[in-house]
């Protein structure tokens, strides 16, 4: 019998835990906006009453609640959804890439990090190298 797989079930609830404070944001109102640097024009268009904001936010939050489901499915948690690896793959990218994707900006636009974006971009990189392990896991008890 193969064990739990518990890199990809602490991915998930990484994934999870990102999902509820998307939505505590929505809930927060401008503030939260720009304390968790979504970025002055999303607080402003919050302000104004724009159902933008929410929008894109809640939309964040329900891809990484998908993304949780991925993870607990490849960790043996919950059943496993159609193109369980494939999609494994894709979410592990997209954060090992969000994670990555601040070295570029520090070659060419260091002035536009600020402790936000290093902040996210670490978490995304943590979150990535939890799926990276957990897929391998996978792989490795399945071969």
């Amino acid at each position: 019998m193969v064990g739990m797989n518990k890199a990809l079930m602490w991915g998930g609830s990484l994934s999870l835990l990102a999902a509820f404070l998307h939505i505590a944001v929505i809930i927060g109102g401008p503030a939260w906006y720009r304390f968790f640097g979504a970025g002055e024009a999303l607080a402003q268009l919050a302000e104004q009453g724009s159902a933008l904001p929410g929008i894109i936010t809640a939309v964040i939050a329900l891809i990484l609640m998908v993304w949780s489901l991925f993870a607990y499915a490849g960790a043996g948690l919950v059943q496993h959804p159609p193109f369980l690896k494939p999609v494994l793959i894709m979410i592990t990218a997209i954060y090992l890439l969000r994670g990555l994707g601040i070295l570029p900006l520090a070659i060419f636009l260091p002035h536009e990090i600020d402790a936000f974006l290093v902040v996210s971009s670490l978490i995304s990189l943590l979150i990535g190298m939890l799926h990276f392990s957990g897929i391998r896991q996978m792989i490795w008890e399945h071969s």
